[in-house]
């Protein structure tokens, strides 16, 4: 019989000082469904996991109940094919762009607002749809239950941000408050996603208690967020002019809105005002409005980044990675324990985990063992129906017990490994926070040594 016992201690990945462990190394940035996510295409030699893009949903509605998803299909397999998922939002309107609106209903009378505004210094025309058309009304929720019941959890998709109303879909047609949907037609949006999605996580954009007067309640409704002006207008400031900040707003709230991060998801996308400088020393953020502790206090899984999309010097790339990293969950083997029963082919399997990160995993992807032998292969595989969703920051290690039969292995010595893999075919794998992630086969963490006689 061989008792192996494993024990590890933490440290705060983002302070290497003196008494942190040897066996703790940072999981890597580009871990699965969690971090900087790119426009598609760009930043690739930036390490991430997930990559966004906007979409007309003329692109893909045709008739009231007539679509052809290839453009999405497209968008979402050549993302995969790069082992990244997608994050995705359709809208209905986008400074300067063409028309998104689905002809039918142009040809059906449904009225489009032009309007111009500067912004930022330069000109944006703006092509709004009448949000109260009962068409228009129908045209989404159709959408939206036609959209989930393809895309609800389909592995190559992350997230997706609810998008259809408003200005690139973000919820809001500031200046022009006065064509913003009505609460009835959010509500509507809002049910129509509730009911459509019940795997893939929707997120939307501005959190709302009962008595907002823009915005629908969604404080207790089955959604994560978005806070697409993050570190710029994130932390509250106590001015009446910033009462739109995000975590002002989430704590308007209440309790609902701001315990969401540990059922659902918190994504958004960094300001464009600070992509320039946002990995200088000083940073560009606004003072109060720090990256890191906007991720701290908003417990941010994924961001829309295009910082990372220009040339960074060594110290502006090293700061974005920490930055990455800092993103979502980081899940650390704290200990493992093998025993081999003295009387049958039994392993008893006793491990602990624990969540070093700001928020949860939310995706409930099966733990995985398996046997390597001396010739490096993997030569045996069990389920123990170990789960990682729910273990949040901070919660007590989690306890995972197994007994795994071992009689179809041969005599001899093999080391036992554990991963996580993605579902997505090509996918990046969910690495630990361990220096034992890797070190015998690429994707999977090593617990120990037994031996079957």
């Amino acid at each position: 019989m061989l008792l192996i016992y494993i024990a590890l201690l933490l440290a705060p990945f983002t302070t290497l000082h003196a008494g942190m462990p040897p066996d703790y190394a940072p999981a890597p940035p580009d871990n699965p469904l969690k971090g900087f996510a790119p426009y598609a295409g760009q930043a690739r030699e930036f390490p991430h996991s997930l990559e966004f893009s906007y979409l007309p949903v003329r692109a893909v509605m045709s008739g009231p109940d007539t679509f052809d998803w290839q453009p999405l299909e497209r968008l979402i397999s050549d993302i995969a094919g790069r082992g990244c998922q997608t994050v995705f939002r359709f809208y209905l309107e986008y400074p300067n762009k063409p028309l998104a609106v689905p002809q039918f209903l142009l040809n059906a009378g449904v009225r489009i607002f032009t309007n111009t505004v500067v912004s930022g210094g330069k000109q944006e025309q703006m092509l709004t749809p009448d949000y109260e058309d009962a068409r228009l009304r129908a045209a989404m929720t159709n959408f939206i239950a036609a959209l989930g019941a393809r895309y609800d959890g389909d592995p190559r998709i992350g997230f997706v941000t609810a998008g259809l109303l408003g200005k690139w879909g973000e919820w809001h047609d500031y200046p022009f408050g006065k064509l913003w949907a009505s609460k009835t037609v959010q509500r509507e949006v809002m049910d129509a996603y509730a009911a459509a999605f019940k795997k893939t996580p929707v997120l939307l954009r501005y959190p709302a208690p009962e008595d907002d007067p823009a915005y629908a309640a969604n404080h207790t409704r089955p959604f994560g967020y978005h806070d697409d002006s993050f570190a710029w207008a994130t932390i509250p400031t106590g001015r009446e002019n910033d009462s739109w900040f995000f975590l002002t707003r989430m704590q308007r709230a209440g309790s609902e809105a701001t315990n969401k991060w540990r059922v659902h998801p918190i994504g958004g996308e960094v300001r464009p005002e600070v992509w320039r400088g946002l990995w200088d020393e000083p940073s560009s953020a606004p003072k109060g409005q720090e990256f890191l502790r906007c991720v701290e206090e908003t417990h941010a899984t994924w961001l829309m980044d295009s910082s990372i999309e220009r040339e960074l010097t060594a110290e502006q790339r090293e700061r974005a990675i920490a930055g990455a990293r800092r993103l979502g969950y980081e899940f650390y083997m704290v200990s493992a324990k093998l025993k081999m029963s003295a009387t049958k082919r039994e392993l008893s399997v006793l491990t602990t985990l624990r969540n070093f990160g700001v928020a949860p995993f939310y995706a409930d992807w099966p733990v995985e063992l398996g046997a390597l032998d001396a010739h490096g292969e993997i030569v045996a595989t069990w389920l123990p129906g170990w789960k990682l969703a729910g273990l949040l920051p901070g919660d007590a290690d989690r306890s995972w017990e197994y007994q795994a039969e071992t009689s179809r292995l041969a005599t001899g010595n093999y080391h036992l490994l554990l991963r996580v893999p993605n579902p997505m075919p090509n996918g990046r794998p969910l690495r630990f926070a361990n220096r034992a992630q890797d070190q015998h086969l690429p994707g999977w963490l090593t617990l120990g040594e037994f031996k079957q006689r």
